[in-house]
């Protein structure tokens, strides 16, 4: 029996955070990871014969000065400045985003551009009224056919469900800021002026066109292993390839036990006075004993998984872009990833190119349960349809899978959430669920880490100053002082939900 202050599961983004923050507060803290080699979660850099990647692309910038400040202390030497570079494959033609007016109208032909027009027009001029679903919505703002271009296939890829499945609610939040009249209003003054920031009405950068960001030079997975580096430093303990087995409390003394199993599948056990977990939240109520009552709400939550194949291909610089959205329904890749566009540094031969194409899935899928030279083999077929390198050129390649990459947000979500919460409040007062993951929340890495954030302040205050739960996606934290921080605590990010 190890015992410390605090044992946290899972060293992503969430738990590493509070591994770090509790270790400058002289805490103990133990932390166990499924991964035996990485940290990082789903903010891992994959190292594959030198060539390094990470799983779905993550731009270093936040609202929160006080995350950035985090960053910049984990990591203070080691940032590069990007420039975001992403473009629309449809049709079999190319469009820059944010959009370049010129460039549209030529990739669309005069008649095309006029079509378009012509359905925005009838859009606005006749919006449909009693609107419910992704789709209304969309084309309401934008019209049919530019709904059938730049949102369908690739939303549907990501979700795995059909646009006329998802609820209007997310539309409106996953689009806000993008506004097609500032978006034209945006690219002509781009054309003009190229140094040109896109603003919105209310004075401020278009969120969805930001156009530079920060990043580690050997992708985020650096941070992450330096973050972990530090938490040792302090004298915290990381254990690695060890998986959630279960978790106890001790009704006499309010203490945990927490085991884990190895790869070699021994067992470990843990005492602490508290558990930070950033495990699934449908995991970590499988883990608990007794079983909860709210174990079969835990059943009913679902995931969406992540393939990424790696390929090595032999042609340098193939395009200067961070990701490529495949908008094209005609193959089944959602984005291809130029991982020597994030950094110069992740590709160590500079006469070849890295590119990772990114296929959406549930697992126990088809894509899932496919070989990896399957996989490698319908990205090098997928490369050479899109047109970007031919199948000869694609001289090696790796697979990695990533189990619950989305927590899908379903009209029975919130409810199974809700009650697994309420049961753990009452049974387990000192269990902090943090992250992605463990609050099945889909929110992005900073978000993430300003959960573990303000659980570590309860933990050190000794009370609940703050309710993790309603952190924020648009939240700006620290930037207005405490005041401003509590006001960022005010709403839930949306994410799909089926019509109602």
């Amino acid at each position: 029996m190890t015992k410390a202050d605090t044992v946290i599961i899972g060293a992503g983004p969430a738990g590493l955070t509070a591994a770090y923050l509790l270790t400058q507060h002289g805490r103990s803290v133990t932390i166990i990871e499924a991964d035996p080699h990485y940290v990082g979660g789903i903010s891992r850099t994959v190292n594959y014969k030198g060539f390094l990647f990470d799983i779905g692309g993550h731009r270093f910038f936040s609202k929160s000065a006080e995350i950035v400040a985090l960053w910049r202390e984990i990591l203070p030497d080691d940032f590069i400045r990007r420039p975001r570079l992403s473009r629309i494959y449809y049709g079999g033609k190319y469009y820059s985003y944010p959009l370049r007016a010129g460039e549209a109208l030529g990739n669309l032909g005069l008649v095309e551009a006029g079509l378009c027009v012509l359905s925005y027009l009838k859009a606005r001029l006749f919006p449909r009224r009693d609107v419910k679903t992704f789709h209304q919505w969309v084309s309401n703002q934008f019209g049919e056919r530019l709904y059938r271009m730049f949102f369908k296939t690739y939303t549907e890829k990501v979700w795995g469900m059909s646009c006329d499945e998802i609820s209007a609610d997310w539309a409106a939040q996953r689009i806000k800021g993008l506004n097609l009249l500032e978006a034209a209003t945006a690219a002509l003054r781009k054309s003009l002026w190229p140094d040109a920031v896109a603003i919105g009405k209310d004075g401020r950068p278009i969120k969805t066109l930001i156009e530079q960001f920060d990043y580690p030079r050997l992708g985020p997975g650096m941070m992450w292993e330096a973050a972990a580096a530090s938490v040792v430093a302090r004298g915290g303990v990381l254990h690695m390839g060890q998986a959630l087995g279960g978790i106890t409390r001790d009704s006499d003394s309010g203490r945990y036990i927490v085991s884990a199993t190895d790869q070699l599948g021994r067992q470990h056990r843990y005492e602490a006075d508290h558990v930070i977990s950033s495990a699934p939240l449908r995991d970590l109520a499988d883990a608990i004993e007794p079983q909860l009552a709210s174990r079969s709400a835990a059943d009913g939550l679902r995931y969406r998984d992540f393939i990424t194949v790696a390929l090595i291909v032999d042609q340098p610089d193939l395009f200067d872009d961070n990701w490529i959205y495949i908008h094209d329904p005609a193959v089944k890749v959602g984005r291809i990833q130029n991982f020597r566009s994030w950094s110069p540094d992740m590709v160590p031969d500079p006469k070849l190119a890295c590119l990772g194409l990114e296929y959406f899935c549930f697992e126990g899928d088809t894509l899932w349960t496919s070989s990896d030279e399957e996989l490698i083999a319908l990205a090098r077929r997928e490369l050479a349809t899109i047109g970007l390198a031919s199948e000869a050129d694609c001289i090696d390649g790796c697979v990695v899978r990533q189990q619950k990459a989305y927590p899908v947000y379903d009209e029975t979500y919130k409810t199974h959430v809700e009650a697994i919460r309420g049961e753990l409040a009452e049974r387990m007062p000192n269990l902090h669920l943090v992250g992605r993951n463990g609050m099945h929340k889909y929110n992005n890495q900073d978000h993430a880490m300003m959960t573990a954030m303000l659980a570590v302040e309860n933990i050190v205050a000794g009370r609940q100053v703050y309710d993790v739960w309603n952190v924020n996606e648009d939240a700006e934290y620290h930037e207005a002082g405490e005041g401003g921080r509590v006001a960022a605590l005010a709403s839930l990010r949306a994410v799909p939900q089926r019509v109602r």
